[in-house]
């Protein structure tokens, strides 16, 4: 059963009448540019064909019912004049903090029904939650006829979850997510939120594969790694590593502690790669490409300390089949998680039986391989 059709059955049959509208917001993957939206830097991501799906009905009072189907379809209930943070559905906080953000600008928006459901696979750092905010705020935009446009939702998504969910996430998994546009990547400035977008070469396919490793480390490293940063940063009396150049952090290695340069080149030449990366797709340079990916997981590997044995084993076996026909690299924020490869469609299926051929018998773990397209955003014309 399709997807939109499978929403308004349940919708039909929870609430016993059809919905005014169905609204969808995308997950996305970073091609390139890690770690370096909190450093004000750049990141080159795209909307994925996996997403989150809100069929809706407005209602004329200030109540809020949902239906979730992907969280054995529990339900929660909820005026807008008395939202609080749930400890018993942790679900339900992403939408009663997004809408709390929305309300901050519009106040007096409605109650709506609701049946929700998202198919990015959880867990894979594919910003699940960031498409989800997104796909409220576009639902609910759109019922109480506001004129909100991508970066303000962006913006509210972000919020919620830094100030109600509470997880310290950039700006790039929601600005994607409202933004992003079909057949391209995303160049995000994450200082001044501008953008532009790299054609994504047709006959290009987005490989994602699930190395399935438990990401045990990820919450406690990641506040290191941004602690380094800020430590670099602050040695240069700079606002951030985006504005420190790779000559003068070359001219500065021996007065840095040796861990705190590492991390600190990682992120200036990331930023850089970042940027090239945008011009090698627009001229459809896969050489160029791959190597920027190339190099962009070994400094993650070597500079940045992020990666796991399983995810450079992914990232080896997948390179021998691309060549330098597409790239791959680690993406998302390490200990775990998932890979990404620019794969030319012809070469998908290769990567997927090279993947199944030696993946377990290397690690004894399975790896999932979702093959994406890139699409439009949920604000986007």
């Amino acid at each position: 059963m399709p997807r939109t059709t499978m929403l308004i059955s349940q919708f039909e049959q929870h609430f016993n009448c059809p919905p005014e509208q169905l609204f969808h917001a995308p997950g996305r993957v970073n091609l390139i540019g890690e770690h370096t939206d909190y450093n004000d830097g750049f990141v080159l991501p795209a909307a994925i064909n996996f997403g989150t799906d809100i069929a809706a009905k407005a209602r004329a009072d200030r109540n809020i019912n949902v239906l979730a189907i992907d969280c054995n379809s529990e339900t929660n209930s909820f005026s807008l004049d008395k939202i609080e943070f749930s400890q018993q559905q942790m679900w339900v906080n992403y939408i009663r903090g997004t809408l709390q953000a929305l309300m901050q600008s519009y106040p007096n928006i409605s109650g709506a029904d609701l049946v929700v459901s998202g198919n990015v696979p959880q867990g894979t750092g594919l910003s699940s939650s960031a498409s989800f905010e997104i796909a409220l705020l576009k639902t609910f935009a759109t019922l109480n006829n506001i004129p909100l446009d991508g970066v303000k939702a962006a913006l509210m998504g972000q919020s919620a979850e830094n100030n109600f969910v509470g997880c310290n996430c950039g700006i790039m998994d929601q600005l994607i997510s409202s933004m992003g546009k079909q057949g391209h990547a995303m160049l995000l400035d994450c200082r001044s939120l501008t953008f532009e977008y790299a054609v994504i070469p047709k006959g290009m396919s987005l490989v994602i594969v699930n190395s399935n490793v438990k990401r045990g480390l990820v919450d406690s490293e990641y506040n290191t790694r941004r602690e380094q940063c800020e430590a670099a940063a602050k040695h240069f009396n700079k606002p951030a590593l985006r504005d420190v150049t790779l000559e003068e952090l070359e001219a500065e290695q021996a007065n840095l502690p040796p861990l705190i340069y590492k991390r600190a080149k990682h992120i200036v030449t990331e930023n850089t790669r970042t940027k090239l990366a945008l011009k090698a797709l627009n001229v459809n340079d896969m050489v160029t490409m791959s190597q920027l990916m190339a190099q962009s997981h070994l400094s993650m590997k070597n500079d940045f300390d992020i990666t796991t044995s399983q995810i450079d084993f992914l990232v080896d076996i997948t390179a021998q089949v691309l060549g330098d026909k597409g790239g791959v690299r680690m993406t998302g924020g390490g200990f775990g998680g998932c890979i990404v490869a620019l794969t030319p469609d012809h070469l998908v299926e290769q990567v997927r039986n090279t993947i199944d051929t030696h993946y377990y018998a290397k690690t004894g773990l399975q790896a999932d391989v979702y093959v994406c397209l890139a699409s439009q955003g949920a604000f986007s014309n």
